[in-house]
């Protein structure tokens, strides 16, 4: 049986991560892809090499893109993940980074939609759930098919905070995320347990508000700490969750970036973006998503979240429109 084929668009610390997890999961043959010379190249060997070790037999292969042509590798690949884009410099503004990287995505994606239209999607290149509607809109692939990080990773540094206050497995404490990825996510502290004891009988509300607060500002605490880039290690196990479910048809529900329409849709007050939802990803990408149902608190964090992601999804509009 011919190996499934995962490529990974964006080399750098978030994409080499996600293709070595990957690869050591062995859900299939990686391709890397990036625009640097030589780095996808040198980063697929390096994790190849690891092979004997790790005790993978799949095969890593790596293609520079500044020849469009080498996208043509894309071709039958049953999950692509995007991590292409730059980083936020000193001095730019939200606005001015998101418009650079939705034109990295009109490279990006008009490639997927000529040799690989029929992959299921993963974005995390930020802001993913409004990246993840621009690449829609770029390659007119299925919303079904796309999903974008968020929740996951999120929802694994609530639960990691967690685990480490109460000093329990983290394997024990359920707890999840919705909303947008960023300072307006809203965690959802009703249903979050530990072996199922609520974390409100486990620990007081301001301990509960400072692990939220530091869930928020989870990427920013590595960034201060890294100074010159942002979390890789996290975010790469926690992409390498979502393609392991469609992979290996695990139908994990997992908080992530899907698109609203429908009964869903009038559910969550919101239609035609995508937002962090509870979701069930299988081989057919979004499965399912869940209505969660808000408390008037909740449901104001929500309603604000759900404003900031369709001021992004507006300036998607403008800048595809130029």
């Amino acid at each position: 049986m011919a190996r499934r084929k995962i490529s990974v668009i964006g080399a750098g610390n978030v994409g080499s991560s996600v293709a070595q997890f990957l690869a050591i999961e062995e859900l299939g043959d990686i391709y890397l892809f990036d625009v640097v010379d030589g780095l996808p190249e040198g980063k697929a060997l390096d994790i190849q090499e690891g092979a004997p070790h790790w005790g993978f037999s799949n095969r890593i292969k790596g293609f520079t893109t500044s020849d469009p042509e080498a996208y043509r590798n894309l071709e039958g690949s049953d999950v692509i993940v995007v991590t292409a884009g730059l980083a936020r410099k000193p001095g730019m503004s939200r606005d001015d980074l998101l418009e650079k990287n939705v034109n990295i995505m009109k490279s990006v994606g008009s490639s997927i939609k000529k040799y690989s239209p029929n992959s299921i999607l993963v974005v995390v290149t930020n802001p993913a759930d409004v990246i993840a509607y621009a690449l829609h809109k770029i390659t007119g692939i299925d919303p079904s098919r796309i999903l974008g990080l968020g929740g996951s990773l999120d929802s694994a540094r609530f639960r990691t905070f967690l685990s480490l206050e109460l000093d329990v497995s983290p394997k024990d404490v359920n707890a999840f995320v919705l909303g947008g990825h960023g300072d307006d996510m809203v965690p959802f502290i009703r249903y979050s347990n530990v072996a199922g004891i609520p974390i409100t009988k486990l620990l007081s509300r301001e301990k509960i508000d400072e692990i939220v607060k530091r869930t928020r500002f989870g990427g920013g605490e590595i960034v201060n700490y890294l100074k010159t880039g942002s979390a890789y290690y996290a975010p790469g196990v926690s992409i390498a969750a979502m393609v392991k479910s469609i992979i290996r048809e695990e139908r994990r529900i997992i908080p992530c970036a899907a698109y609203l329409s429908g009964e869903h849709a009038k559910h969550y007050g919101a239609e035609g973006i995508f937002i962090g939802l509870p979701v069930k990803i299988g081989p057919g990408g979004v499965e399912n998503i869940y209505d969660v149902d808000f408390e008037d608190e909740e449901l104001k964090l929500w309603k604000k979240t759900v404003e900031s992601v369709k001021g992004g999804c507006a300036k998607v509009d403008e800048f595809l429109n130029k």
